[in-house]
């Protein structure tokens, strides 16, 4: 037992007067033992795009932009690369003739909410009114009006954007598949590199609190936890034998600081034992028979009574014994 739940020796007492003691009642509660591990403040859904056309950088968006549907996140010989919003990959050129397809409902949904969809219907042809809204989106932004699109002029993700590196600078030469930017959502997350041997503190759906950059704590949940473990190599300060899942988890409130990856820690239940009688860890007393007890109040007078101990969670522990029982005033070490 550690040495501060030794508040001092006693040996089965008689009744005597109540010495200068604060009081705490026995609850009925659940105990929760928590283990701290470390984890970083992010963002969601981090993509690394390229650059799809060849020639020279000449703009690209800067670290922390958020990009929003229908504008560049580079340019390429002044030509920009445009965001639009779908899940599916822009992996063919579309154009007139094209076989229909979602894709093609995808780019259309996008011209029509930018503006181009007067004459548009919204389906899974390219029609010769897909082909003009094309053109017209293609000439307010400087790109050759051809009415075909591929993936030089247009970057599909499932929602806006923020810039999280840039991989290019203006005037780097690129050429097709050169990574050029990482982004991510904007959904503020944390994310835990969890041990393996730490693997069954990880439940989906399990609450947690994390303590941000400041001291604040924000109650979060797990909403991710990873299937495949993963080597954690030397360079994390971690042997390289070292093994981790993926854990995700989404806070409940928005933390002020934009900093990503900032460091947390991350407070998660190992153990609930449901539904036991407890008391402050200060209220037990070593006695010199041997064991613990809890110095009951009662009427003016105090007895030492004997006490099982159990489990340990948020400065409470566990008890059982004869005559213990919830609501029972016990001593404690006055404030």
């Amino acid at each position: 037992m550690p040495p501060y739940a030794r508040r001092w020796s006693c040996p089965a007492a008689t009744p005597t007067a109540t010495p200068s003691l604060g009081t705490a009642a026995i609850t009925r509660q659940d105990l929760v033992d928590t283990k701290t591990v470390e984890g970083a403040l992010t963002y969601s859904g981090r993509h690394h795009l390229t650059a799809d056309a060849p020639g020279t950088v000449t703009w690209v968006a800067t670290e922390g932009a958020v990009i929003r549907r229908g504008r560049p996140l580079l340019k390429v010989d002044r030509e920009p690369l445009v965001l639009m919003y779908g899940r599916l990959p822009l992996y063919r050129e579309m154009r007139l003739g094209v076989s229909d397809g979602p894709d093609v409902a995808q780019l259309e949904r996008n011209l029509k909410a930018l503006g181009y969809g007067a004459y548009l219907t919204v389906d899974d042809h390219f029609s010769y009114a897909t082909y003009l809204a094309v053109r017209k989106w293609q000439h307010d932004l400087g790109l050759p009006a051809t009415g075909r699109v591929d993936a030089s002029q247009v970057v599909f993700l499932p929602t806006v954007v923020r810039v999280v590196d840039a991989e290019v600078s203006v005037g780097d030469k690129v050429s097709p598949g050169r990574q050029a930017l990482t982004v991510s959502g904007i959904r503020r997350l944390v994310h835990v590199d969890l041990d393996t041997d730490d693997q069954a503190l990880a439940r989906k759906g399990a609450g947690v609190t994390v303590k941000l950059p400041g001291g604040e704590h924000v109650p979060g949940r797990i909403t991710s936890v990873g299937a495949v473990a993963k080597s954690r190599g030397s360079g994390q300060g971690q042997d390289s034998g070292t093994t981790t899942i993926d854990v995700d988890i989404t806070l409940a409130k928005t933390p002020t600081t934009k900093l990503d990856r900032a460091p947390v820690e991350v407070e998660m239940e190992s153990e609930r034992h449901k539904n036991v009688l407890a008391v402050p860890v200060e209220a037990l007393l070593a006695l010199r028979e041997g064991g613990f007890g809890v110095e009951v109040v009662e009427s003016g007078a105090t007895r030492v009574v004997p006490a099982e101990i159990g489990a340990f969670g948020g400065g409470l522990v566990e008890i059982t014994g004869a005559g213990l029982s919830e609501g029972v005033k016990v001593g404690v070490p006055a404030s």
